[in-house]
């Protein structure tokens, strides 16, 4: 049985800022593919939550985040989430390479690629 997914808003932020930089960057279709590769990725945490890596971030907000890396080939984007009970709760997706334990903390914004 999988979980329920609950998207954060700056999960979506995220989501609307990366499919827009694959639009601009690249294509439409590059961006549709990225955004279905989410998908994908977020049903296979929803039914086997564990596969993901605890985080190990310092900061008390950020210890008890897992993150999973998004399928190929986007890859290096991470998805950051906490499992409670029933719910997967989707806090965030970033590309691997930011700051993260800094990044995580700062609202989406259009200027981060």
């Amino acid at each position: 049985m999988s979980l329920m997914i609950r998207r954060s808003d700056w999960f979506i932020g995220d989501l609307e800022h990366y499919a827009a930089w694959y639009q601009r960057e690249a294509s439409w279709e590059v961006a549709e593919r990225y955004l279905s590769a989410v998908s994908t990725t977020l049903a296979r945490l929803a039914a086997m939550p564990g596969i993901g890596r605890p985080a190990r971030f310092s900061a008390p907000v950020l210890r008890d985040l897992r993150l999973y890396p998004v399928n190929r080939p986007f890859e290096k984007h991470l998805i950051f989430y906490r499992q409670d009970g029933a719910i997967l709760y989707v806090e965030r997706a970033m590309h691997g390479a930011r700051d993260l334990p800094r990044r995580l903390a700062q609202p989406p914004t259009a200027g981060d690629t």
